[in-house]
């Protein structure tokens, strides 16, 4: 299947050269209204540039969307518009609104369309599957240097909405309540937060996300009874703390085992450190979409998914903003 790459700035390189590496995707060309990130794309990768998005259209199947987060919503309308499949990348759209209207879209067109929530497809993530989960409580700290790119969305549509992706898919319950602080220090959007989010089933997410930071982290730990899971998503690898009662049917080799004491009683403790295979999270989720084109079935990240958490993702800056003019109000009063 052929394929069109729209936006071509530092993560649409890295777009182009995944569609490249593939087996499966013939690259026909690319959009980019900056000359200079055009004459690098073609210099770089010897793709073909088109200057009307209605020629790159009638050249293929699907389209790759790798633009800044405003232009999100005509680009994939156009293309849903011209019956094209869409790969978009997160956030899926800049309101919750624009992400209706192309659900309700991608029904009437009937197109397969992906979201880019990458950490779907890294191994630290992937090698819990096959795993039965039942999260009650996650903790995730995302943090990050500060890059002028990305500062067109606030910390929370940028970083933390990879993990709002992930604790949706991981806890199986209705959002309850979400409690949220941050603070705008280098931009004119938050660029640190904190989000406490509570679910239904008793669950809670407590998430930070930070681009000010001075160390790169990207971590999520995972609490479920008698499991400790601890995922580095930098590292790509995963820890499964695992507790068993002394009678347990279950019950791992001894040699696998260690002793430990509990106001309970006596426990076994597993810890396993699942092999990962090295893997372009990237090129993968690309791979995936052409799979889910090609044999008529959702994409691992669907378009509901992304809007999902994208409405979390607006909830947690509503309850950042009331609590922004509360403090205002507060200090205008002494």
């Amino acid at each position: 299947m052929r394929i069109a790459l729209l936006g071509a700035g530092h993560l649409g390189k890295i777009h182009l050269k995944c569609i490249q590496a593939t087996s499966c995707w013939d690259l026909a060309g690319f959009y980019e209204l900056d000359d200079a990130n055009a004459a690098s794309a073609e210099t770089q990768y010897g793709a073909k540039r088109y200057h009307a998005l209605e020629d790159l259209f009638r050249e293929v199947d699907a389209v790759d969307i790798v633009t800044p987060t405003p232009t999100h919503f005509n680009l994939a309308a156009q293309a849903m518009r011209a019956g094209k499949h869409v790969f978009i990348e997160k956030p899926v759209t800049q309101t919750v609104e624009e992400s209706k209207k192309l659900l309700q879209l991608a029904e009437k067109q009937g197109v397969k369309v992906q979201v880019g929530h990458v950490e779907r497809f890294n191994p630290a993530f992937t090698a819990l599957h096959g795993m039965t989960l039942n999260p009650m409580f996650i903790e995730g700290h995302r943090l990050s240097v500060f890059q002028p790119r990305g500062t067109d969305v606030s910390v929370i549509l940028d970083l933390m909405i990879h993990d709002l992706d992930l604790i949706l898919h991981l806890i199986k319950s209705t959002v309850t309540k979400v409690s949220a602080s941050g603070v705008a220090v280098l931009s004119h959007t938050p660029d640190i937060a904190n989000a406490r989010i509570e679910f239904a089933n008793g669950a809670v997410a407590n998430l930070t996300a930070s681009r000010i930071s001075l160390k790169q982290m990207r971590k999520m730990r995972i609490f479920q009874p008698d499991h400790y899971l601890s995922l580095d998503f930098l590292e790509k690898n995963a820890q499964i703390v695992r507790l068993f009662e002394q009678d347990a049917a279950d019950l791992p080799p001894q040699d696998q085992l260690m002793e430990f004491e509990t106001n309970l009683g006596k426990k076994w403790l597993q810890l396993q450190m699942p092999e990962t295979a090295p893997v372009n999270a990237i090129q993968r989720e690309l791979e995936t979409f052409h799979d889910a084109i090609q044999q008529n079935i959702d994409p691992v990240v669907t378009l509901k998914d992304g809007a999902e958490a994208l409405k979390l993702a607006h909830r947690i800056l509503k309850e950042i903003a009331v609590g922004q003019d509360q403090y205002l109000r507060k200090g205008l009063m002494v």
